[in-house]
């Protein structure tokens, strides 16, 4: 027994011994959807993502690659001005069905210069996935973060999403959403 318990200290000693704690470092990520309504325009904002990418640099510190990229984020994150917009968008999504919305790439290009990403991939929404393209700008900042902003434009039809209508239909969403996305890697 006292063996045993000399091994365990020991294992115990050797292992906190290397133990070297680290601060997890803070992504910024922000996310918008904007569209229009007869009645006004609107938009709703998250920065609550998961986001997985992996990205190459050349031995200078440009930008080469992005070879992975996932993200996923909770719609009921996305918050407009009017709580009762956010329930009819809640609502239109189908929430309770399809709980978050997803992107994983499928393929990636970064310009010579490092500064543009055109990427390829796979967008889901309400629980329909289609094909889209993006292209982004990027900028390795001085502290060797990595922020890539863009936006990109889709119909809520082509998701199988019927845009909502208001008050027996006297008001009506415009089919057009504009994604607008701000992200900021740190590693």
């Amino acid at each position: 027994m006292k063996t045993v318990m000399k091994t365990v200290t020991l294992l115990l000693l050797i292992l906190l011994s290397g133990y070297v704690p680290y601060a997890q470092q803070r992504n910024d990520f922000n996310l918008s959807l904007s569209g229009t309504s007869t009645m006004h325009d609107w938009e709703m904002k998250s920065s609550k993502m998961a986001c997985n990418a992996t990205f190459t640099f050349y031995d200078d510190g440009d930008l080469g690659g992005l070879t992975q990229l996932n993200f996923v984020m909770p719609v009921e994150s996305l918050k407009g001005d009017r709580t009762g917009m956010d329930a009819n968008a809640y609502r239109t999504l189908n929430t309770s069905k399809y709980p978050t919305i997803t992107f994983n790439l499928t393929s990636a290009t970064v310009s010579p210069d490092g500064k543009i990403i055109r990427c390829n991939g796979k967008l889901t929404v309400a629980g329909v996935t289609r094909d889209i393209d993006l292209v982004a700008n990027a900028k390795v900042n001085s502290d060797k973060s990595l922020n890539v902003k863009g936006s990109k434009t889709i119909n809520m039809t082509d998701f199988e999403i019927e845009p909502p209508t208001f008050l027996m239909g006297a008001f009506k969403t415009g089919d057009e959403v504009k994604i607008s996305f701000d992200l900021t890697f740190r590693h």
